[in-house]
């Protein structure tokens, strides 16, 4: 049984009308709810992201408003920024039955010793990450080294020769998510 509601954020540079989140709403029509949101700075369309605490206070006010709608089995995640938002609030006590990170900015490109990562072990949900195998956000053995300290089941898939911002793979993405939300 695939989970009843999924709540997504996109990276820091974009919105919720990203062509993957879009894909993933329009894919999982009928069996999934699908809810695409933006953080606060995006909605005021000014300035550069807000810090994570804020963020995170987003992440929870939405999952709060699609609890009281009616939601019972939620997955958070997103793009990058918004996916790791998610695994944050799920790392500090929010309730999730799983988390989709697409794109996870593991480290800023180029700086592989500034991982984002601390929260991983903190994690206490099934994670599906799905990333392009030349991603300068994090390499294939950088993340698959960084989610072994996550105790819940990982699943982590390659999109071969995509970069952070993956071209060409959204119905290979919304397949790969079909399957991993009806495995939870």
């Amino acid at each position: 049984m695939l989970a009843d509601t999924l709540l997504l954020f996109p990276g820091a540079g974009g919105d919720c009308s990203h062509r993957t989140l879009v894909a993933l709403e329009d894919g999982l029509a009928g069996e999934t709810t699908v809810a695409r949101r933006d953080f606060p700075y995006r909605k005021k369309r000014k300035g550069p992201p807000d810090r994570a605490p804020k963020l995170i206070e987003a992440v929870r006010d939405e999952a709060a408003a699609l609890r009281a709608a009616g939601a019972d089995s939620l997955v958070l995640g997103g793009r990058s920024m918004g996916g790791r938002m998610c695994s944050m609030a799920v790392a500090h006590g929010l309730a999730a039955s799983g988390l989709l990170l697409l794109s996870y900015p593991l480290h800023p490109p180029g700086k592989p010793d500034k991982l984002r990562v601390d929260h991983f072990a903190e994690i206490d949900v099934p994670c599906l990450f799905i990333s392009g195998d030349r991603d300068p956000f994090g390499t294939r053995a950088e993340l698959a080294d960084a989610v072994a300290a996550i105790t819940h089941p990982v699943r982590l898939e390659w999109l071969d020769g995509q970069r952070h911002d993956p071209k060409g793979c959204d119905e290979t993405i919304v397949e790969i998510v079909t399957d991993w939300l009806g495995r939870l």
